[in-house]
């Protein structure tokens, strides 16, 4: 097995030097989860600067290990990753199986493993900044039946994979249709209308393109439809509203790195002893407050914690929910519009590498208020499509255990595959 390193010489990338698209997509530690890859915020270089690079260069079926700061996640560059180029930052190493000896997939299970991650903390180093030495992964130990038996057991792990990554791409879809549906109707104002009855209806026509009356409004320096009034966040959604968790009982906790760059939240929190930060529950969305957090549009739809639990998280989230009903889906696409993402940013304070933005601040953002019965018909419309993304969530909760609880089995013989 070779361990390839990340180039580290007067050629590597300068910041200036990304873009977001290009001909080699440049790993960064975000792109690298427990969960595998994640490219939903990428940088590339230019095919020149690729060329100019010596080390670090990815082909099918090598894994990718962070061995700086988030130590030991791990990903598979398999045929299904959209990208034919791809480097490693300098936190990173590549591992290159000889597919005659060692199954490349077999061996990205291992990585996954429990086992491989207690070794990976006893031969880790550094405390301010945790660091795993080429040195030490050399002197990982795993279990390595024969190359068929290696192939077996990749086969029933990868199926279960397979399962996850599918449910993960229909959420992708799903999410993209809440999206879709919410920019129609809040912000293109082509919500369904029935103009017989001058009310927003389920099987109207879409209200601006079929000549539905616009007004234009002062306060927001803009046309909205008539009927409806200039508002402020606040006017929809408590910030920050707080809850009763009791002292020292575990709850589900989401930290700032653990959020995604969507609105909805594909991931279960971890279980921690509640120690002080922000509080919510399900159908709650939690918005990151910091930079570049906040740049980068992390915020999460909760969705996944057990029924009735009040989870908690760091104190850098704001968190919103609906005044008078549920607005879940409505929050979740507000919060992640360009419009307030970009009120968020402009009125941020502090320092250049820790600016915030306080929740009092948020409530002041103007928008448009749509009347009450459109509103509660997006959520009801946008509800079901959450809850197949709950449902496909909670799934692969369940095959992930699967997993997990297979693997240390097959790999030290107890469970056999025909």
């Amino acid at each position: 097995m070779q361990i390839i390193d990340g180039d580290r010489g007067v050629n590597y990338p300068q910041k200036s030097e990304f873009v977001k698209s290009g001909h080699c997509a440049f790993l960064n530690t975000g792109n690298v989860t427990k969960s595998g890859f994640d490219f939903s915020e990428t940088d590339f270089i230019s095919k020149e600067k690729d060329v100019r690079l010596r080390k670090g260069k990815a082909t099918r079926n090598d894994i990718v290990l962070t061995t700086r700061g988030t130590v030991g996640n791990v990903a598979f560059y398999g045929e299904s990753i959209p990208f034919q180029n791809i480097r490693i930052n300098s936190g990173m190493v590549l591992l290159r199986a000889n597919p005659k000896d060692i199954a490349p997939y077999y061996l990205y299970c291992f990585l996954r493993s429990d086992v491989f991650k207690k070794q990976v903390f006893s031969n880790g180093s550094g405390s301010a900044q945790p660091q795993l030495p080429i040195g030490a992964l050399k002197n990982i130990a795993f279990p390595l039946p024969g190359i068929e038996a290696q192939k077996k057991i990749a086969a029933v792990l990868s199926a279960l994979d397979a399962k996850i990554d599918c449910n993960n791409r229909i959420n992708t879809e799903l999410e993209a249709m809440a999206k879709i549906l919410y920019d129609f109707w809040f912000v293109q104002f082509d919500f369904p209308f029935d103009f017989a009855s001058g009310k927003p209806a389920q099987n109207g026509k879409p209200y601006k393109s079929s000549g539905g009356k616009m007004v234009y409004n002062p306060t927001l320096k803009r046309e909205i439809p008539a009927g409806w009034k200039a508002g402020i966040a606040a006017d929809l959604f408590d910030f920050n509203p707080g809850l009763a968790l009791p002292v020292n009982k575990e709850a589900s906790y989401i930290d700032m790195n653990s959020l995604p760059v969507t609105g909805f939240m594909t991931n279960p929190p971890e279980l921690k002893r509640f120690a002080g930060g922000m509080k919510f529950q399900n159908g709650d969305v939690v918005v990151a407050r910091i930079t570049p957090c906040l740049e980068n549009g992390k915020t999460a739809l909760i969705s996944l914690m057990r029924d009735g639990e009040v989870g908690f998280g760091s104190t850098e989230f704001i968190v919103i929910r609906g005044k008078e009903s549920s607005l879940s889906a409505f929050a979740a696409q507000l919060s992640r519009s360009a419009s307030f993402r970009q009120f968020a940013i402009s009125n941020m304070t502090g320092t250049s590498g820790r600016k915030r933005i306080d929740a009092g601040t948020l409530e002041t953002f103007s928008l448009p208020l749509p009347p009450k019965e459109l509103l509660l018909q997006y959520e009801k419309t946008a509800a079901s499509l959450l809850k197949r993304m709950t449902n496909n969530a909670q799934e692969n909760q369940h095959l992930t255990q699967l997993r997990d609880w297979l693997l240390p089995m097959l790999m030290n013989g107890q469970v056999t595959v025909e």
